[in-house]
């Protein structure tokens, strides 16, 4: 099984619903990234503020932010490897990276009722 990990810069939420304006690109991602998991990909995402300890125990992530700096995230592994820094890619990209197809319904992102709990 494949295995996408996320690791987003500090922020109070992963959705983009959240704050004083909606970030129109981590909807569509959170909605792409939920539809990766809906395909079969295992999917985890991390949060900077939130998570620290997932970054600080990855050696990958560690030497990306060692060289890159926070320039770097969102920071995309599949399966260990860096497949995109600093950008959140398409559907269309994913599913290129992943080997999904991209036919088949969309289905709506799943995003919880607590934005920052």
């Amino acid at each position: 099984m494949k295995t996408l990990e996320v690791f987003d810069p500090p922020m109070c939420c992963s959705t983009g619903v959240c704050g004083p304006s909606v970030d129109p690109a981590l909807v569509q991602f959170a909605a792409d990234f939920h539809w990766l998991a809906g395909r079969g990909v295992r999917v985890e995402r991390y949060n900077l503020a939130q998570q620290p300890q997932a970054y600080a125990a990855n050696e990958t992530v560690k030497e990306a932010l060692r060289q890159y700096g926070n320039g770097c995230l969102p920071l995309i592994l599949l399966n260990g490897c860096i497949i995109s820094k600093g950008r959140y890619p398409s559907r269309q990209e994913l599913a290129k990276l992943t080997g999904v197809e991209l036919g088949g319904p969309d289905l709506p992102p799943v995003i919880s009722n607590r934005c920052c709990g």
